[in-house]
């Protein structure tokens, strides 16, 4: 049924002319005009003056139309409209609650609800306020898509910025356009101006690709890739590539000394028939020089690592067959470049947990057995290509249990170990070396005590839970000759005791059901009965091994030792707004603290924020470097939250008297646009000092026009 409602109406066989306040309704449409002729046989209505029309999220306002009310289509003449867009959240872009606006000489309107506007302008800013439009002499816009333009001219306080020849925008929905993305812009003091853009490809729905490339006008041009893949349910598949090609900077002789290179990443990740799992984390850096001369900031310039891997996987019946390949490399200097490549390709592994097969006899036998191939290479140090390596390793476990009062779980393994290549004098030698050990470990669970009182804010608990582990293991002989490859190879003779304890401070509310952990510190030592190890400490040198990095992961024996430090690890974590952690390594041998960390997380007043971090370690020129860093970020919002938003960093080595790293964000946002800025300084010695200067332009809805780019923000 078509209602029709006017102040005058009369019919002229099967046409309608109204005439004062007409009313059109047909299903979630309405049509309302000063006069309308309805022809109700084909369904069309001509309105004049003052003609609004209405229709789901549609708004139009126009001097004439001419519309089907059956089929939903229509043509209307100087029209001023608005369609509202459901977005999802998106911390990536300004989203503005406000309806895409828009004003044309002629809008089309489809039966599928899409509208074509010509000679029209578009934006998402309140109606009179319009800070930014895009005027374009044709556009499509469909519902829950996206908005497309046609030479179209970006202005900016009715200012011409920027010619689009072609322009998609986004118009809610899940569904990706092919195109040029958004260009971006800047200026830092090495590169020089840098202006760039990106193609966006999406052929599929399972598979999109980026290819970008931009202009440094001090050292030559840059180019990147990111390729992203869903092919099944249970496959999942990225990848990325950048890279410059570097001119190079004049020297102090005018020579221009070029850095260039490249980096790629690859990521996979998939669920197989059978109940196999394959992933890959796979990395590759050309030089160090290029990562520290090129990283947009700080913390991916300071990594001097690359790693990469690749395993599949398979567990079934409490079993785990793997097949693996790991390739490790740690640049030590830049220039010279020099590094440590350690290598296991191919690898498999057969491993089990432990399994009872006598229902009534608390034993529980496992094993993993251990093939691969492994290479190591470091100045004054280089390996065959694969050096074979297999170990088995049969293990019987008989827990114990008195009681709620002490429980006690003791493990007994037997491990051979065959290398293809041995260390003699300093030089790699292809002779076998075979090794093969005992090993028991008692884990002691001593019983807990805990105390809870009340107050009248609710009740508080107090535990103490002791821990103690005896280990010992015999018949690693010549620990020199072994290779070190990786953890496997750092086994040693001990004979232990570690030992600690840790508090917990529990808290639970008037009306609350769920006690919360407020406060926690854990403390522990270990104890050698055998301090130099059977032979494997070598004094007035660095030791790294088994029993020494299982307590701690920085080095404290440059000679025999009876105690390990006392490490403490204290964490306040009383809920909300707060986090603070203190950890620090005290040698009661030496009488010093070795290595002393804090972090500080606050969030004071709404959506401020404030992290602090200070480091230091004091082990010494042949333990360690001495170091001492301080770190800080403070801020408030997010670049993307409407209104003011600010944060600032840095970093500072106190004892160098240096500052490593600088940077300042600020956004003021509005209800359809807003302006970022960003200072960064970066101070990596010799291969970078630069200061980068960036600004964004953010449009509510669409993107960031500038080189303040997402994935660098410092919120």
């Amino acid at each position: 049924m078509v209602e029709l409602e006017a102040i005058e109406q009369r019919t002229e066989g099967k046409v309608f002319y109204a005439e004062g306040d007409v009313n059109i309704r047909y299903q979630d449409m309405r049509l309302r005009a000063d006069h309308v002729e309805y022809n109700s046989e084909t369904g069309e209505a001509a309105a004049r003056g003052n003609v609004r029309f209405e229709r789901g999220s549609q708004r139009l306002e126009a001097d004439e139309a001419r519309y089907d009310v059956r089929k939903g289509t229509g043509t209307f003449l100087r029209v001023r409209g608005s369609i509202r867009v459901e977005r999802e959240a998106n911390a990536n872009v300004l989203l503005s609650p406000n309806p895409f606006s828009f004003e044309a000489r002629t809008v089309e309107r489809e039966a599928d609800g899409s509208i074509e506007v010509r000679h029209a302008w578009v934006t998402v800013c309140e109606p009179g306020k319009e800070i930014w439009r895009f005027h374009t002499t044709r556009a499509t816009i469909r519902m829950e898509r996206s908005v497309r333009l046609e030479n179209a001219t970006f202005r900016l306080l009715d200012v011409p910025v920027l010619y689009l020849p072609v322009a998609s925008i986004g118009a809610g929905g899940k569904q990706r356009h092919t195109g040029f993305l958004v260009p971006h812009f800047g200026n830092t003091s090495r590169k020089g101006f840098v202006i760039g853009d990106s193609f966006y490809w999406a052929p599929s729905e399972w598979m999109d690709l980026t290819l970008g490339a931009e202009y440094l006008s001090r050292r030559g041009h840059g180019h990147g890739a990111e390729l992203r893949a869903r092919p099944w349910e249970n496959v999942r598949l990225n990848a990325s590539y950048n890279g410059v090609n570097d001119r190079g900077l004049p020297g102090p002789a005018g020579v221009r000394m070029p850095q260039s290179g490249h980096e790629s990443h690859l990521e996979l990740d998939a669920y197989l028939a059978g109940g196999w799992r394959a992933t890959a984390d796979i990395n590759q850096l050309t030089s160090l020089t290029f990562r520290l001369a090129f990283a947009e900031t700080f913390a991916e310039a300071a990594r001097p690592e690359v790693r990469s891997t690749a395993f599949a996987t398979n567990n079934f019946r409490g079993f785990s067959l793997n097949f693996s390949t790991f390739n490790y490399k740690n640049f030590l200097s830049a220039a010279p470049e020099t590094a440590v490549v350690l290598r296991a390709a191919p690898g498999a592994r057969l491993s089990s947990v432990e399994q009872a097969p006598w229902r009534k006899a608390p034993l529980y036998f496992g094993f993993h057995i251990l093939a691969d191939a492994v290479h190591r290479s470091d100045p004054g140090l280089e390996t065959a290509a694969a050096v074979q390596r297999t170990e088995i390793a049969p293990r019987v476990t008989l827990p114990l249990r008195w009681g709620p009062w002490l429980g006690v779980s003791t493990t007994a393994t037997l491990r051979t170990t065959r290398y293809g290549s041995q260390l003699l004098a300093g030089t790699v030698v292809g002779d076998s070396l075979r090794r093969t050990t005992g090993e028991v470990n008692v884990d002691i669970r001593p019983p807990a005590v805990a105390r809870v009182w009340n107050t009248a804010g609710g009740k508080w608990k107090h535990t103490v839970e002791p821990q103690a582990t005896y280990r010992f293991v015999d018949g690693v002989d010549d620990f020199g000759k072994f290779l070190r490859f990786d953890e496997h190879d750092t086994l040693t003779d001990t004979n232990e005791l570690e030992y600690g304890f840790t508090q917990r401070f529990y808290r639970r509310g008037n009306g609350e059901t769920q006690a919360r952990e407020m406060a926690s510190w854990r403390m522990t030592q270990k104890h050698y009965f055998d301090p130099t190890f059977g032979g494997a400490i070598v004094p007035g040198r660095r030791n790294v091994f088994q029993a020494l990095n299982s307590v701690t992961p920085f080095a404290f024996a440059d000679g025999q030792r009876n105690f390990s430090p006392l490490v403490n690890d204290v964490r306040l974590t009383p809920g909300g707004r707060y986090d603070a952690q203190v950890r620090f390594d005290y040698d009661t041998q030496r009488g010093k603290i070795l290595s002393f960390g804090t972090l500080v997380k606050m969030r004071p007043y709404r959506e401020s924020f404030i992290t602090l971090a200070h480091f230091a370690t004091r082990g010494g020129t042949i333990l360690q470097p001495k170091s001492h860093q301080v770190r800080a970020l403070v801020g408030y919002g997010e670049i993307h939250r409407p209104g003011i938003n600010a944060s600032f960093g840095f970093s500072y080595d106190v004892r160098e008297r240096f500052a490593q790293n600088q940077v300042a964000q600020v956004s003021l946002n509005g209800a359809c646009c807003g302006i970022g800025f960003e200072y960064r300084r970066l101070a990596l010695g010799a291969v970078r000092s630069e200061n980068q200067f960036r600004v964004a332009l953010m449009i509510a809805n669409i993107g960031t026009f500038g080189n303040l780019r997402r994935q660098e923000k410092i919120f």
